[in-house]
């Protein structure tokens, strides 16, 4: 994810702010707290990833654990986009990346990385 001023953060506002319905896959925390580490600092990655928090946070269990695995191998995805994917769509969520590993992926709204 962009941070919050990036080139698309218009894309991201409208699911980020809807905090009552956001669902953050805990994978998403390490993700996005990385990046935002190594491109801004470690104080900017803190605060990114609270209001992250403000979301329902969506654990990895078993079940997405498995399913994250088969997407990985049907889709030949990255393990970490692929709990993603898992993640959202245990929750009939839709998921909002702007990876192209989710390029034309049903049940998701990508877009790409200006």
């Amino acid at each position: 994810m962009n941070s919050v001023d990036g080139a698309n953060a218009d894309f991201f506002a409208r699911p980020v702010q809807n905090t009552g319905e956001l669902l953050v896959p805990t994978i998403s925390l390490c993700e996005v707290f990385k990046h935002v580490v190594i491109n801004r600092s470690e104080g900017e990655a803190l605060r990114a990833v609270a209001v992250m928090q403000q979301g329902r946070l969506i654990d990895l269990d078993s079940n997405i654990a498995i399913s994250a695995a088969k997407a990985s191998a049907d889709l030949k995805m990255p393990m970490a986009d692929s709990v993603m994917l898992a993640s959202a769509r245990a929750n009939d969520a839709r998921l909002w990346p702007q990876d192209e590993d989710f390029k034309d992926i049903e049940g998701v709204e990508y877009v790409q990385k200006k």
